[in-house]
This record gives C-alpha cells, structure tokens and sequence, in this order.
C-alpha cells in the first residue's frame, strides 16, 4: 500500500495532485508549523500572460502556530476574488467550471484553516475523480510529538503502508537506506513536462490547479495527473 503526506496547500500545481492520485492513502499534515509566505494559503494565477498571488486572508498570523491553529479572516474579499478570476480567465474555455469550483470551496463556513483548505483539497479530489483516501495528521494522536521521518514511519505503521511517495523536493530529507531498515520503500514523484495552451501566450507553469482547471477538460487533466515518474534507490542505481 502506497502513502504520501503533504501540508494542506491552497489550491496547489499539479504536482500536488499528482501525488495524491497516485497513493493508497494521503495524509494531511495539518498539525504542524504553519509557514508564512510559502503555499499555505495562497498560490498563483495568470493574468495578463504573468503570475500573480491569489490567496486567503488569515486573521491572525505567528509562525509559532499550526495550521491547524489558524482561522480564516473574516474579511475574504470574494467580490475581489471573483473580479479577478474573471478578468484573469473570462475567455478560458472551461472558465465555468473553474469559477463553480471556486464559489464551492468559499461556501464552507467553518473558518479553521486546515478545515477549510481539507475541504477544497476533497473539492478539487472529487472533481478529478481521484479516488485516494484522506487522513489527518492530527487524527492520529501523539504523531505530532514524532521529528521528521519518524513522523512518515508512524503513518505507514498505523496506516498499514509498506511505501512511502514523497514530493521530489524531499529528496534530501530522507534517506533510502533508514526506510529500508524499517521494511520500507522510499520515492519521490518528479513530475514531467505538463504543458498546455494558455490563450495564446507563453506557457507559464507550476501555476494552481485553478489554472489547469480553467484551461482544460477532466479527461485532458487526468492524462497530466499520470505525466510523472517515480525515483527510488532502485531507478538511481540502474
């Protein structure tokens, strides 16, 4: 059995995606240090052919806090949010749908941040048609007391994983050998050259899945989700 884990993103590249789809089970890190200005609770859209920040306002910010400490200010702004989404992808061909999503995932009322970024997680899932299991972390009681590996080595143990798929920016995080001590397998997902046509302009990547969303059908993105390979000890040394 396949897990991966990740923080809970805000509508995350496709990369993200992928590594849900492709494991049995994926964990939400939510009870862990929340990191100011990475992709917690905000990420990237095209407008005007450049990227520009999209995000979720936040009442109150402390690096000392979990995400799973953190609300959601009641100040949106989702009439600004609309009105940007719209002059950024009025013309896209699957703008409906993309902005369906979007009306969806700021219909939730509860105003925790893990919450709420779970449920848009569960939203995009659904209408990808990933099938992949979700957990918390913080379901799993006394994890959060675990550093580093240890932490992935409780979710396989209690999870009944035999493998574990990491994001390919964790390669010097862990080590192959330590998950082979523990009867453990180890990779990480390095996503391929997911390219596709944005209006008429230069290809911008690594936007949000909003972006995919907008610009292409489901069957289109799920032949993307499938555009990845694997790295593990054994690709390495062949």
């Amino acid at each position: 059995m396949i897990l991966s884990a990740n923080q809970p993103y805000f509508l995350p590249y496709i990369g993200y995606w992928q590594l849900i789809n492709q494991a049995d089970i994926f964990v939400i890190s939510d009870n862990i240090q929340y990191i100011q200005r990475g992709w917690i609770n905000r990420n990237r859209l095209l407008l005007e052919g450049k990227p520009v920040y999209f995000n979720v306002e936040i009442s109150f910010v402390s690096r000392l806090k979990n995400i799973d400490e953190l609300f959601i200010s009641e100040e949106l702004h989702l009439e600004k949010k609309r009105k940007q989404l719209f002059f950024a992808y009025h013309n896209a061909p699957y703008y409906e749908a993309g902005m369906n999503l979007f009306e969806r995932i700021f219909a939730f009322e509860d105003k925790n941040l893990a919450r709420f970024l779970e449920n848009s997680i569960r939203i995009v899932c659904e209408y990808l048609d990933i099938q992949t299991k979700i957990v918390r972390s913080s379901d799993l009681p006394g994890n959060e007391l675990l550093k580093k590996e240890q932490r992935i080595f409780d979710f396989c143990e209690r999870l009944g994983a035999d493998t574990y798929i990491n994001a390919i920016g964790g390669q010097e995080l862990y080590s192959y050998e330590e998950f082979s001590a523990r009867g453990l397998k180890l990779g990480f997902i390095k996503t391929g050259d997911v390219r596709y046509k944005q209006f008429n302009q230069e290809f911008v990547p690594s936007l949000s899945i909003l972006d995919v969303i907008m610009f292409n059908d489901k069957d289109s993105i799920r032949e993307m989700l499938g555009n990845y390979t694997i790295i593990s000890e054994e690709t390495q040394n062949s």
